[in-house]
């Protein structure tokens, strides 16, 4: 049976079909149906019988939401871990499966292509079979294709268990933060937030310590097996400890717009993925890029038109939530693509270990565990608009200070620009989101919980494919204007080592270590210009958020709280 009820009052007197109705219980009793005589005297009223209970007493609301709460963070944490996590595995891989650098990509491009179409659905999917019960299903779907992705015997396999694993991997995070904006309170909708977003940026943080460990130190296979467990237990919490949704059996799937929006997706992050290797003005590329986006027009075109929209596009009305999502692109391109060349960065040209690169990484991780329910407190006293404002500034800030690294840059100081950019990442980062989806009502929350995971997870897979693209264009044009120098100073000295290699075979073979040397050390530099740059590119465009940020809404938030369906 299920009853309604709102989160932080008493259970109703009389349910009258309306959530949350308060309404006292004035139907006529039995004894209220038979009237004294006119003659008699009044006699003193009777205590009220109370009336028959048509149903077993069902629990009051949830007042206690932290517990619910903790069990998505460990969906969440799961889902999201798994994408920087395996990035720390993917050399060690290749040389397990004898693959093909082109081969090993597609371990992290199929998992967001695949969970880049499934997304969409995911909100269906929720009001369909019930928000609660899609979360455990899609747990239990995590932990199986994990555990074949651990078992995978070779390239092609593991590929495959990839685009398995991304289907409820894409589920889990849609679900989780529409369960979220139904078990708390508006008032607390920042803690609750700040808490909550460990899972979306403390996650992939972690994942270079945690991947870097098991790969250097025990198995890789482990960073999936690893799920596993954690499934199992969070499987187990969501069974007994989350409150139960009621579906909506009624909701039609939008075949049209799920088409539109999964081929504009595929193609777009298809597109920026291979561009780099088949070439920017390719026809493959060009197709590809026109038809995402032709495909996306037609998303919108067909979202305004039918009765039951997959996503409701109307959302994108409400100016604050539009701008949450741009601020939350921005964010995640800046996020995603630093915890992705930095590593490369300390591996390729600092010559450390997997092991010894997450721990390097590690302190930006705590920074952000800290900040985060912070921000979440100041959230809720002060609103979005500072928080978020500030924090960007310090992102833009450290960013830029970044932008001077060198092949000898003292890991001290890079730990600690690195720690302070996390405290403003995880200062901005939950007050953008919870701002913006609180503009939104209470019955469109489903939407803009899927446009949100949709927006954090093709930006940063479409950020980091136009970054690799950057980085590609200008270590080619570095790298030739080098090698010209190179040229013109290498002839100089081409007849002199001549020469000398008449003169004995070793002076050949120091003149060739010299040459192979030279060629490593343009590399080098040919790489750590290019991401100076990159770096750069990103500073700017975060401080053209904050005047973004400053548009969000401050001061405390309403407390008032909507209403919040439960199944009994």
């Amino acid at each position: 049976m299920s009853t309604e009820t709102e989160v932080g009052t008493a259970p109703t007197a009389l349910d009258d079909g309306t959530p949350g109705s308060t309404i006292p219980d004035t139907r006529a009793r039995p004894q209220d149906r038979t009237t004294a005589a006119p003659t008699a005297p009044p006699r003193p009223a009777a205590p009220a019988r109370p009336a028959a209970p048509t149903a077993p007493a069902q629990p009051g609301p949830r007042t206690n939401w932290l517990v619910p709460l903790l069990v998505l963070v460990v969906g969440m944490f799961m889902s999201v871990l798994d994408i920087s996590i395996v990035n720390v595995a993917i050399s060690t891989m290749q040389n397990d499966f004898g693959a093909t650098t082109d081969q090993i990509q597609w371990v992290s491009t199929s998992y967001s292509l695949a969970e880049g179409v499934i997304v969409p659905a995911s909100a269906w999917l929720g009001a369909r079979l019930g928000l609660g019960r899609t979360y455990t299903f899609a747990m239990v779907g995590f932990a199986i294709f994990s555990a074949f992705c651990g078992l995978a015997w070779d390239i092609n396999s593991m590929i495959a268990f990839r685009i398995l694993q991304a289907i409820p991997g894409g589920v889990i995070p849609v679900v989780a933060l529409s369960m979220l904006y139904k078990i708390v309170p508006r008032k607390s909708m920042g803690a609750a937030m700040g808490i909550y977003g460990l899972g979306i940026v403390f996650a992939p943080a972690i994942g270079p310590t945690l991947g870097g460990y098991l790969v250097e130190y025990v198995d890789w296979r482990l960073i999936f097996f690893i799920n596993v467990p954690v499934a199992v237990l969070g499987v187990i919490g969501a069974v007994f400890l989350l409150p139960r949704f009621r579906p909506e059996p009624g909701t039609k799937f939008d075949l049209p717009g799920f088409l539109a929006i999964a081929v504009g997706l595929f193609s777009l992050l298809l597109a920026l993925s291979e561009g780099p290797k088949w070439g920017w003005t390719s026809y493959p590329t060009l197709i590809l890029l026109t038809l995402g986006v032709l495909s996306l027009a037609l998303f919108v075109v067909v979202e305004l038109e039918v009765d039951q929209p997959m996503l409701d596009v109307r959302v994108f009305g409400t100016w604050a939530f539009s701008n949450s999502l741009i601020l939350i692109s921005i964010v995640s391109v800046g996020l995603f693509g630093v915890l992705f060349y930095i590593p490369v960065y300390l591996q390729q040209f600092q010559n450390m270990g997997a092991f010894d690169t997450g721990l390097l990484l590690l302190p930006q991780a705590l920074v952000m565990a800290v900040i985060m329910p912070v921000a979440g407190q100041i959230y809720d006293r002060i609103g979005a608009k500072w928080p978020a404002a500030i924090g960007l500034t310090i992102v833009a800030l450290t960013t830029w200070d970044l932008a001077g690294l060198t092949p000898d840059t003292p890991h001290g100081k890079l730990e600690l620009i690195l720690a302070v950019r996390a405290a403003g990442i995880g200062l901005a980062m939950m007050p953008i989101m919870t701002g913006g989806l609180s503009a939104l009502p209470s019955d469109r929350s489903s939407m803009g919980s899927a446009f949100n995971t949709v927006v954090q997870r093709a930006s940063s897979a479409i950020g980091l494919a136009a970054m690799t693209a950057l980085m590609t264009v200008q270590q080619a044009q570095e790298s030739a204007d080098r090698s010209g120098l190179m040229s013109s100073s290498g002839s100089a000295s081409s007849s002199a080592s001549g020469a000398s290699a008449s003169s004995g075979g070793s002076s050949a073979g120091s003149a060739m270590l010299e040459q192979y040397q030279a060629y490593q050390h343009l590399q080098s530099q040919v790489f750590i210009t290019g991401l100076n740059d990159l770096l750069i590119a990103t500073a700017i465009l975060t401080a053209c958020a904050v005047p973004l940020a400053l548009m969000l809404r401050g001061g405390k938030p309403p407390a008032e709280d909507g209403p919040r369906v439960i199944e009994g």
